[in-house]
């Protein structure tokens, strides 16, 4: 046991009383936080071990106070030492949607109901919050989408851009970015997807992994969990979810966002949300030594050249990754 998991059972018992707690690994994720399942004699619980000098647990806490107050079902914060980078949290249990989803389609309807029922909750009950949040910027989308062009195409796949294929990304990027900020504005979980969410037994989902929200487009949690990067839904069983979704916006949303005007803005959010997540994978890859990720590319990818293959302007990244990407990608570049 290293020194500061010593730390962290010393704290625990400081917290739960005598005894020493058992502990056993509950999850990792993309950052430097760890989560751990706490047996006690006064109940079971998650730790989450955040390291300071990588992480902040300040907005973890501060934005499950939020959603917890719109009613959603995120952890409780039972006690914390921020210091440390310390947090106790109650348990949303161990099933993921994500391991429901992948055993076939037969609960996916009512899984996905939940989850656009929570998602609308959080952006209708979110107007009182998210003006505290920081906002989806010009710069943070445009941060995003050099993730794209930089580790997975530059560094990872050795792709040289000519001054042609740079202009051609810009103009894209541009298109990308200015779709984005011209859509409404919403409480914005920032990664609502199936590795995310939680199946509990009631007021599901379980909502997890919030720390990064932002005040940004409405499309863009929706994109993430019906375009999800680690399963893939037919694309006429997408759209009709989608529609699901805007069905149920508040008729002042709808009379301002016709369903073609709609159907468009979820596109081309979700080529931007691919392109960052194709990105970070390749990232987490070469600057962290997390390599799992990279199978999820192909599937990240084809999403854009699906999206693409409707509108002329994406072109140039259609024909990127469907012939430079994809190929040294399968080939085990």
């Amino acid at each position: 046991m290293n020194r500061r998991q010593q730390e962290l059972l010393v704290w625990l018992q400081q917290i739960l009383g005598s005894g020493e707690p058992s502990i056993e690994p509950a999850s990792e994720d993309a950052s430097f936080r760890r989560y751990f399942r706490i047996r006690s004699a006064s109940g079971i619980y998650i730790v989450m071990d955040a390291p300071p000098a990588q992480e902040d647990c300040v907005p973890f806490v501060t934005i499950a106070g939020y959603l917890r107050d719109m009613g959603l079902n995120a952890p409780q914060v039972l006690a914390s030492n921020l210091d440390a980078g310390f947090l106790l949290l109650s348990d949303l249990g161990t099933t993921q949607y994500l391991g429901e989803l992948q055993l076939g389609s037969k609960r996916a309807d009512s899984l996905y109901a939940d989850a656009i029922g929570g998602l609308l909750k959080m952006q209708q009950a979110g107007v009182n919050w998210q003006g505290h949040l920081p906002p989806y910027s010009a710069e943070l989308l445009a941060f995003e989408l050099s993730l794209f062009h930089d580790w997975l195409c530059e560094k990872h796949l050795r792709i040289q851009f000519s001054a042609t294929d740079e202009k051609a990304w810009k103009t894209c990027c541009d298109l990308l970015i200015e779709s984005a900020r011209a859509q409404k504005k919403v409480f914005v979980h920032r990664d609502y997807h199936s590795r995310n969410l939680m199946v509990t037994p009631t007021d599901n989902p379980g909502i997890l992994d919030f720390q990064d929200a932002v005040e940004g487009p409405y499309t863009y949690d929706l994109v993430s969990l019906l375009k999800d990067c680690y399963v893939r839904w037919p694309a006429q069983q997408v759209r009709q979810w989608a529609l699901t979704y805007y069905d149920q916006l508040n008729e002042e949303f709808r009379r301002d966002i016709c369903e073609t005007t709609f159907i468009a803005d979820f596109e081309l959010m979700g080529v931007q949300r691919h392109l960052k997540a194709a990105g970070i994978f390749a990232r987490l890859l070469i600057r962290d030594g997390k390599p799992a990720y990279m199978q999820d590319v192909p599937l990240t990818l084809g999403y854009i050249v699906d999206a693409a293959a409707g509108d002329q302007r994406l072109k140039f990244l259609a024909d990127l990754i469907r012939e430079r990407c994809l190929p040294l990608l399968e080939s085990g570049s």
